[in-house]
């Protein structure tokens, strides 16, 4: 039997925003999406995967305390100076920067309330460089 999983690939994430312009234009400025409008949602497009934001205003939104997303970037210092530039734009920080088991990373919040994971896997133990335990 062919094993279809193994051809798969991450399509996209989908979350509720109170403020769906404020959290898109975060993706924007921040993170290099562009964005298109989907009724009152906004779609934001990376070249491998798409972010969803959908109107919540009508809507209770309670986030679980330790959900969140995250993006990896290529340095450690790549994450400090992006950690710099969210601080200088006024993001509302979780942690400052944190060295961990699974490299470097900090967690903010983003307009919407959604908590974003700013990370890399270069200063890593070595089991997790290679992708090994990646989460």
């Amino acid at each position: 039997m062919h094993n279809v999983s193994s051809t798969m690939k991450f399509n996209h994430i989908s979350f509720p925003s109170h403020d769906v312009s404020a959290t898109a234009a975060f993706f924007v400025r921040h993170l290099g999406c562009s964005v298109s409008d989907f009724g009152s949602s906004k779609i934001l497009k990376r070249h491998d995967f798409d972010i969803v934001v959908e109107d919540a205003t009508e809507h209770a939104v309670q986030w679980p305390d330790n959900f969140h997303i995250g993006f990896e970037l290529p340095s450690a210092a790549d994450v400090l100076a992006m950690c710099e530039d969210f601080k200088a734009a006024g993001v509302v920080f979780e942690t400052d920067v944190i060295r961990h088991l699974r490299g470097s990373r900090f967690f903010c919040r983003i307009p919407g309330g959604v908590m974003v994971e700013i990370n890399t896997r270069e200063d890593a133990a070595e089991a997790y460089r290679a992708g090994f335990g990646r989460a």
